[in-house]
């Protein structure tokens, strides 16, 4: 140990204005700064009496930023005071640090800005702490921002469900579409896990004007009681993606069904091609291919076609021009006396409404899905996630955060 005939420049550090270094400390990669308080506290804070008195110290060590690529420890010798008059005790204000964390204020924004980034296990190797720092810092900083997440001015929201373990736990979220903020993360789903959700907006008075969601019957008789009010659409993903699963179901059963060999091999291999959009196939050979599978099959021709009515039901120009297809494919599936057909046109009829809604406000679920894009590389990134309330906070933030494959 050592002393400069030049002070350190310690206001470097940031934050320790109020404080002198002592003396400086190098140990291999580490720098431990000695500091101390330039005024003593003179004024009792209890009885403004000035006869307050030293009595006794402790040190306490902090982690400060990094100096030129080195680790700092601030040292601090944080003196004890007593009044003479009242017998008031107490320890000097340390104004770079809260409580006893063993850190300082600007170390944990560097933390911060670098999570925007890196994992918690790159922060924790760049910079020489525990990742259970790192995460501590992380969640008292997402605590203080993120929660609980404000419903004012909310009044059109998309609601989802993710898996958390596949086939075993799930969360419901509920998403701002406007601002594409998580707001409610309900533990399991159905209409329990949304419970809550709405006590809150009831509480809050929150008036919502517009439900996204796919076509779950948990999530349609959830809005129905608890926001009668509100338009409540459905995705227009979720209705084609119904549709595509009817139409592989038909193209299963005619392979199965068909015993010519030569046209099962025409069958063979044309999923992909019967469920993409019919404008996005350009290779001649596939185009042909699709025609020869829906040629030698009537039931697969039909659901296929079908299909890709559908799709132009979002297309129109008007929401009667679109009701008018919409009634059309109704009739069309009706009349096909396909079963799988059928059942898809008691869907449709029993949620035209909600379906045709679009046209009134243009939203969908599109947000909510990239959300549980998001949520899916998050979790792989971190290898899942112990803490469920720091996972929940995580969610709150998704909307600030730039997730790629390797951040976390």
């Amino acid at each position: 140990m050592y002393k400069d005939e030049q002070q350190f420049p310690i206001s470097c550090l940031g934050g320790l204005y109020t404080h002198e270094c002592t003396c400086e400390e190098y140990k291999g990669n580490r720098i431990i700064l000695h500091v101390q308080a330039k005024e003593r506290i003179r004024c009792c804070p209890c009885c403004e009496a000035r006869s307050v008195v030293k009595n006794g110290y402790r040190l306490r060590n902090f982690i400060g930023l990094l100096i030129g690529g080195k680790r700092v420890t601030i040292r601090m010798k944080v003196q004890r005071y007593k009044c003479k008059e009242c017998d008031f005790d107490q320890q000097e204000n340390i104004p770079f640090a809260t409580g006893s964390r063993s850190y300082t204020h600007r170390f944990a924004k560097y933390v911060v800005d670098l999570l925007r980034g890196m994992t918690l296990q790159d922060v924790s190797n760049h910079l020489g702490v525990s990742w259970d720092t790192v995460k501590e810092i992380h969640s008292s900083y997402l605590e203080r921002h993120y929660s609980p997440p404000y419903l004012d001015g909310v009044e059109n929201i998309g609601i989802d469900e993710f898996a958390v373990k596949k086939g075993h736990v799930y969360k419901t979220i509920v998403v701002d579409l406007d601002s594409g903020r998580v707001i409610y993360v309900g533990e399991g789903k159905g209409t329990k896990a949304l419970k809550k959700f709405w006590r809150k907006v009831k509480r809050k008075n929150i008036k919502i004007k517009h439900v996204a969601t796919d076509l779950s019957a948990a999530f349609i008789a959830s809005v129905m009681e608890n926001c009668p009010d509100a338009v409540h659409l459905f995705d227009h993903f979720h209705v084609v993606k119904l549709m595509n699963e009817k139409l592989d179901d038909i193209r299963r059963k005619v392979y199965s069904m068909e015993k010519d060999i030569n046209k099962r091999k025409v069958l063979k291999g044309t999923r992909y091609l019967l469920l993409g959009n019919g404008e996005d196939i350009f290779d001649k050979q596939h185009k042909t291919r699709l025609e020869n599978a829906l040629a030698m099959n009537e039931p697969l021709s039909k659901a296929y076609y079908l299909k890709e009515q559908l799709r132009q039901i979002w297309s129109q120009p008007t929401k009667d021009m679109a009701e008018k297809v919409l009634d059309d494919w109704i009739r069309q599936a009706e009349q096909s006396k396909i079963a799988q057909l059928q059942k898809m046109d008691v869907i449709v009829k029993t949620y035209k409404k909600g379906i045709l809604a679009w046209y009134d406000c243009h939203l969908s679920i599109g947000k909510v899905e990239g959300i549980n894009n998001k949520i899916k590389v998050m979790k792989r990134n971190a290898y899942g996630f112990r803490d469920e309330r720091y996972f929940t906070l995580r969610l709150y933030a998704l909307h600030d955060c730039r997730i790629t494959r390797n951040v976390g």
